[in-house]
Order: C-alpha cells, then sequence, then structure tokens
C-alpha cells in the first residue's frame, strides 16, 4: 500500500520535475505548477536545479576575474553541465538522489521551498 502511494507521488511529480531542470524558465514554470500541488518529488528536484542554477550563477561571477576566473568558469561549467545532466535523469528515471557534490546542501540550503 506504502509502495503504491509512493510510485504515484513520484508519476504525478515526474514532469513537474523534468520541466523544473529546463533552464530557468522551466524551474519558474515547475514552481508555479507545484504551487497548488506541493508533489514532494517535484519540490525535492525544484530544490536541486534551484541549486544548479545559484551553481551558474556564481560560476558566471568568477568568470569576471581574468585569466584564472576564467581556467575556474570553464572547469565549472563542465563540472555543471554533468551536474545537470545527473539531476535531469534522476528525475526522468523517477529517483530522489541528490546530484554529486553539493546536491545535499541545496536540499539544506532550500529547504524553505515546500
Amino acid at each position: 500500500m506504502e509502495t503504491n502511494k509512493l510510485e504515484n507521488n513520484i508519476e504525478e511529480g515526474k514532469s513537474t520535475a523534468i520541466i523544473a531542470y529546463l533552464t530557468v524558465i522551466g524551474l519558474i514554470i515547475a514552481f508555479v505548477l507545484n504551487s497548488e500541488k506541493k508533489n514532494s518529488f517535484a519540490v525535492y528536484h525544484i530544490r536541486q536545479s534551484l541549486g544548479l542554477c545559484c551553481a551558474g550563477l556564481a560560476i558566471g561571477v568568477i568568470n569576471i576575474i581574468p585569466i584564472l576566473g576564467w581556467l575556474v568558469s570553464i572547469v565549472g561549467f563542465f563540472v555543471l553541465v554533468f551536474l545537470w545532466i545527473k539531476g535531469l535523469l534522476n528525475a526522468i528515471n523517477g529517483e530522489e538522489s541528490p546530484v554529486p557534490f553539493l546536491g545535499e546542501n541545496f536540499n539544506k540550503w532550500f529547504s524553505g521551498i515546500q
């Protein structure tokens, strides 16, 4: 009985979770779509995607620094793309698994998103 409820929760929130990873606009759309339903699976992936967007913003700020900042931001960009793909695949596969390195922190930092 509990397994069916969990599977239903994942299936209901899967499309919203996937949308959350499709650009910043997709994140906003997912947040609005989930504002009434409050699906826990979708909320989890909205937090992960918001964290990735903030990390991308931080990489953009680092990119302002000449030479060293450029090198760090290039590496950071590739790491961010890897994390984004991992998060998207988790959403597609119906898994509540944090993205590597920062995923647990994203859940703590954005725990106010319900």
